[in-house]
């Protein structure tokens, strides 16, 4: 396709968070005052989208910047506790040493990404737009995409959730839900991205042609 700047989400992507965000959850509910969830529950959430689960946890729209804060903090103390997915590295350095421009859009702090990624990994990607933001990623994609010059239909966004696919649409770029993450396929798959990705070699395939 031609692709010359892939953007990656990073947790539940490119991270193997989800166990950890899970496992303080309901502390975070605690404190913010919203909605608990059980195991049974957690597993039918990974069925809705993510429009959806704010709203069955009734997150009031207002908390959710302090709620992001204070993720990101609680993630600065246990970076050690999130690793990469296996095959995380070799994708990267295999898209970067073929040229392809790699940038990072991530609600999660850059300083966060760059120590769970390690200086080498992260000196691989050309573009960060991290943190928090009332108005979502598609205003970061476009930044992004700016800061690349790069034409639209060279852009291709990778993401786990149903968020990040809709952003894609919404910035005008091509989108790839990778089945590793929170959300389950059949959910992915029903927002219709343009690449529904089962292993990291099917993206090193669309790419750059090789697994």
């Amino acid at each position: 396709m031609g692709y010359r700047l892939v953007i990656f989400d990073f947790d539940g992507t490119l991270a193997d968070s989800a166990d950890w965000f899970i496992s303080m959850a309901n502390d975070v509910a605690r404190r913010f005052r919203f909605r608990e969830i059980s195991d049974d529950e957690v597993a039918m959430l990974r069925g809705r989208s993510s429009r959806e689960v704010v709203a069955y946890m009734r997150v009031p729209a207002w908390k959710m910047p302090f709620i992001a804060r204070h993720t990101r903090k609680l993630v600065s103390e246990n970076t050690s506790k999130i690793p990469l997915f296996p095959e995380s590295r070799a994708l990267i350095r295999r898209l970067h040493e073929a040229g392809v421009v790699l940038a990072l859009v991530s609600s999660n702090s850059e300083a966060n990404v760059r120590r769970i990624l390690g200086d080498d990994l992260a000196d691989c990607i050309t573009h960060y737009a991290c943190g928090a933001s009332m108005f979502g990623k598609t205003p970061k994609f476009r930044s992004v995409i700016r800061k690349a010059d790069a034409r639209h239909a060279q852009v291709l966004s990778i993401g786990d959730e149903t968020r990040d696919i809709e952003a894609a649409s919404r910035a005008g770029i091509d989108s790839g839900a990778v089945t590793w993450g929170y959300a389950r396929p059949e959910i992915l798959e029903a927002h219709r991205p343009t690449y529904l990705f089962t292993t990291m070699d099917d993206i090193a395939r669309t790419v750059i042609g090789t697994g």
